[in-house]
């Protein structure tokens, strides 16, 4: 199997799990879940948050996923990454049991292999200077 092909392959499975974690999670931040709210309170978030994350990770799934748009993928893979740095940093910061690292840091590296293995077709193209 060639590199080319090889790369590919490997992009759309990281991307397709990283965009079915990313739904996933979204969804359930968007239903007024209890066990959800005292788990931003318990962390010290307002609860309008849990709002705002899941229409982000379901807005920046679509620019993943949808061709075309690159500069738009980037601020949605940058997104992803930040959101899931941002979740590990407040679970250290609480000192939640590290088991809670494991689904942040996961789509943190599903962020990373989708984002550095995109075919070129999805990248954007700089201006030769």
């Amino acid at each position: 199997m060639k590199a080319a092909k090889r790369s590919r392959i490997i992009y759309w499975i990281a991307t397709i799990w990283l965009s079915l974690g990313m739904v996933s999670t979204g969804i359930v931040q968007l239903i007024p879940l209890e066990e959800e709210a005292e788990k931003m309170t318990q962390l010290g978030y307002p609860l309008y948050f849990l709002t705002i994350i899941g229409t982000w990770k379901l807005l920046g799934v679509l620019a993943i996923l949808l061709p075309r748009l690159p500069l738009i993928k980037e601020w949605a893979y940058a997104g992803f990454f930040f959101l899931m740095s941002g979740a590990i940093l407040t679970h250290l910061a609480v000192y939640d049991d590290p088991s809670t690292f494991f689904g942040p840091s996961l789509l943190i590296l599903l962020t990373l292999f989708s984002w550095y293995l995109r075919p070129s077709d999805r990248q954007l193209q700089t201006r030769p200077q």
